[in-house]
């Protein structure tokens, strides 16, 4: 029973974890677009959830760089 316990702490300590990331991520991705895309292109604001969208938008879309373990012998 312990065991199950620990697990699920640690369920739900990623998912808390996942929410704090997604808010740091969100908001500064919100203000920066709705600071300069609105003057610079004539673009429309965001909103909080739109700027989440267009995170995993774009780390859908772009390639993110693998790291190598190969070791040299």
């Amino acid at each position: 029973m312990k065991n199950a316990v620990e697990a699920l702490g640690a369920v739900f300590g990623a998912l808390g974890l996942v929410a704090i990331v997604v808010v740091i991520m969100g908001f500064p991705a919100m203000w920066l677009w709705n600071w300069l895309m609105p003057s610079i292109f004539g673009l429309k604001e965001i909103s909080f959830w739109q700027a989440i969208g267009l995170q995993l938008l774009a780390y859908i879309i772009l390639p993110t760089p693998k790291s190598s373990t190969k070791s040299s012998k």
